[in-house]
């Protein structure tokens, strides 16, 4: 995707039809008035993860595109907002790459698309939609999946949790422990579920191969560029790794 700043330096300056559409989302104030402070501080409550790199890391991909002050600071209005929220729920919610999220900007800020905007939602610290916020004990893990604190200090011992250095585990333990307990019921017990914990490691271990050249760059932009990149990938990975076991599957039914 070009470079926002670039192209607004080598592009000629056009006038814009009285009857050109107005950027999405329509009708929200484009008064620039709030600092990248303001902005953190307005998207905390859905995205608590995001950093300032992370919107320079936008802005220089096109997505969004703050007004610059004469002494040089951004300054970003309620419709950039939205455009971020939009931005933040594609790559959360659908993994969505940003090539794609740009077209779909575009299509959009053209008129032939129509997206509403939404309310921000509570979310956890690592930016994942959850009911309760933060990192989950074994009991308040346990009570969410709606299992016992047996199986999830079983699935521990076997390696195919990891809790974080203080005990605790993050949002996503809830889905592997409730994917354990369903799996049970079929006679398919904890350590059969240590093949599926080696296969996901040695899928992280590409995604860290290719985000590694980024991850070691001093800049923030970059080390943005990594996070992004490495849950791009990592989804894909997930998906590849779903079709084969589907193809698979079918292939066991007559």
């Amino acid at each position: 995707m070009v470079n926002a700043r670039a192209r607004r330096a080598s592009e000629p300056v056009v006038d814009v039809p009285d009857d050109a559409p107005e950027p999405w989302p329509q009708g929200i104030s484009r008064r620039a008035t709030m600092r990248i402070s303001d902005v953190l501080a307005a998207l905390e409550i859905e995205f608590p993860a995001v950093t300032t790199s992370k919107l320079r890391f936008l802005e220089e991909q096109g997505l969004v595109e703050p007004v610059r002050t004469p002494s040089g600071y951004r300054q970003y209005s309620p419709a950039d907002i939205e455009r971020l929220r939009f931005v933040l729920r594609q790559q959360r919610d659908k993994y969505m790459p940003l090539k794609v999220i740009g077209e779909r900007l575009a299509a959009l800020d053209a008129g032939v698309a129509d997206e509403p905007t939404t309310p921000a939602r509570l979310a956890t610290r690592d930016g994942v939609r959850q009911s309760s916020g933060g990192r989950l004990t074994t009991a308040a893990l346990a009570s969410e999946a709606g299992v016992s604190e047996d199986l999830v200090t079983e699935l521990v011992d076997a390696g195919v949790l990891r809790p974080t250095g203080s005990g605790h585990f993050d949002p996503w333990a809830r889905d592997v422990v409730a994917s354990a307990a369903a799996l049970a019921e079929h006679g398919i017990d904890v350590r059969h579920l240590r093949q599926f914990r080696a296969a996901a490691d040695r899928q992280v271990d590409l995604v860290d191969q290719l985000v590694a050249p980024l991850r070691g760059q001093r800049s923030a932009s970059s080390r943005a560029h990594a996070g992004t990149l490495a849950a791009e990938v990592g989804e894909l990975c997930a998906r590849m790794h779903t079709a084969l076991v589907r193809a698979a599957v079918a292939d066991l039914a007559p």
